[in-house]
């Protein structure tokens, strides 16, 4: 999915032009005056800490659609519309890993805005869950194409590939507890 900044006006149909909005650029029609916003795709992801060896491990996906075929992820997606963060952060752990969480047992880890890939725009609130917490065995499923739980050293050793803006909060996450 490519977002591209729009070309025409929603309601009428007009090519849209440039102009500065509370000193941004937008995209704004002539003959509507209204402003067609750009915004981010909104998306939620889950590390599943398992604190029960001495270093913690981390829930992940390895995953098996664009973008980033073959990169080591955590568990997350899209947020429905209607969807509150933390219940699609649960959605999508399930949907990708077979295991389970509460929505209301998820604590916010941080929220981080992508860099632009392939022109898509993302925004994500990324949570945490103790392991006890959760329900069920990693299996791969949606997107994934394996689910596995990774200590920060084992995932060093392995020579893997991460997502980069999702390393830092596999590391984060790791650490939560502490």
């Amino acid at each position: 999915m490519v977002s591209r900044p729009p070309t025409f006006c929603p309601d009428c149909g007009t090519r849209l032009e440039t102009a500065a909005v509370d000193g941004r650029e937008r995209e704004r029609c002539p003959v509507c005056e209204d402003i067609v916003w750009h915004n981010p795709v909104p998306c939620a992801s889950v590390a599943i800490v398992d604190r029960s060896r001495t270093e913690p491990r981390v829930l992940c996906v390895e995953r098996g659609v664009p973008p980033g075929v073959g990169e080591w992820t955590l568990p997350g997606g899209h947020i429905e519309i209607g969807e509150e963060p933390a219940a699609a952060a649960a959605r999508e752990l399930e949907e990708e890993t077979g295991v389970s969480v509460d929505p209301g047992a998820l604590e916010i880890l941080s929220a981080s805005a992508m860099a632009p890939r392939d022109g898509k725009h993302v925004m994500t609130v990324h949570y945490v869950a103790d392991r006890a917490d959760a329900d069920g065995e990693p299996l791969a499923g949606s997107d994934a194409s394996a689910a596995r739980f990774w200590s920060p050293a084992a995932f060093d050793a392995s020579g893997e590939t991460f997502r980069p803006v999702h390393e830092r909060r596999f590391r984060e996450a790791a650490a939560f507890f502490d």
